[in-house]
């Protein structure tokens, strides 16, 4: 029996990287039987054939996260990547994201790419948002190459999962990092003004400098019925802060009166944008556990 971790599935098919080798695998019936769907970053046990050098997965060991989309396993860190501007940000897609991150215990980082096409005080403004919400945000360039260095020291030594919006540049931002990975990368749409899909699955990188990072295709949407209604608040960071001030203990920052959240919104300490995100999450929440 090898041991290893998947690095990549395509088909029904997994590739195991197992003493400095690549294993085309299979998985065994069991796991459909037992609905388990080995994914990338599964840490794995594997018999490998004599006659073909191909493999069976015969067992994952425990996973010490999962994302639910991007299907991944066993990363500890996530880098969200938006652009300033082509497209411009989904700010309420990226709080989205910091919501599945939270409830799997990430370490953060959020980077806003393609800053030399906005001005200083545009990436300023949407920087700030994060940063005094508690994120740690990298601003980046493919032109100018500002930032690639802090990024290199953030992700290594990580298992990194690598997500955000197609056209946002995340795999010309890999191959500015690790110029040997040659990822294919995509333009914007000119109809759409979205981003073309370039990256087709999910796939485990290793980096030279230590650590891995997954590429994952672009998307543009994310469920968020993990949360409970109770517990939304606790997943905003700037807004739990500031709920302690509230004269409710069971306040939802709405239409409570005495609020210490809305008051922290009116003074500029919480971005109107992460609060009007927040009540149109709580909006969606109550819908769901209404049906």
């Amino acid at each position: 029996m090898n041991e290893g971790i998947i690095i990549k599935g395509v088909g029904g098919f997994y590739y195991v990287k197992a003493e400095d080798k690549v294993i085309e695998c299979r998985a065994r019936g069991v796991f459909r039987k037992n609905k388990i769907t080995p994914l990338v970053g599964d840490r794995v046990q594997i018999r490998i054939s004599d006659e073909d050098n191909t493999g069976y997965i015969e067992k994952i060991f425990e996973r010490k996260s999962e994302l639910i989309r991007p299907p991944v396993a066993n990363v500890n860190h996530a880098l969200f990547v938006f652009a300033v501007k082509h497209p411009n940000p989904n700010l309420w897609l990226l709080d989205r994201f910091l919501l599945l991150a939270m409830k799997q215990n990430l370490d953060v980082t959020i980077c806003f790419n393609k800053i030399d096409l906005a001005t200083e005080d545009e990436v300023r403004e949407l920087s700030n948002i994060y940063i005094k919400a508690g994120y740690k945000v990298i601003t980046s360039s493919k032109i100018t190459r500002q930032g690639i260095n802090k990024l290199k020291e953030t992700l290594k030594d990580k298992i990194t999962v690598l997500a955000g919006p197609s056209g946002v540049g995340k795999s010309t931002l890999l191959n500015n990092i690790q110029p040997n990975l040659q990822l294919k990368t995509g333009e914007i749409s000119k109809k759409t003004k979205r981003g073309k899909h370039t990256t087709r699955y999910a796939e485990l990188l290793e980096l030279d400098f230590g650590g891995w990072v997954v590429d994952t295709p672009g998307f543009s949407s994310l469920d968020i019925d993990f949360v409970e209604i109770e517990d939304l608040d606790s997943y905003f960071k700037d807004i739990c802060r500031h709920s302690v001030n509230c004269k409710f203990n069971s306040c939802r920052h709405n239409k409570e009166p005495n609020c210490g959240v809305k008051e922290a919104v009116e003074k500029g300490e919480i971005s109107r944008s992460r609060y009007e995100n927040y009540l149109m999450f709580l909006e969606e929440l109550e819908k769901i556990r209404r049906y």
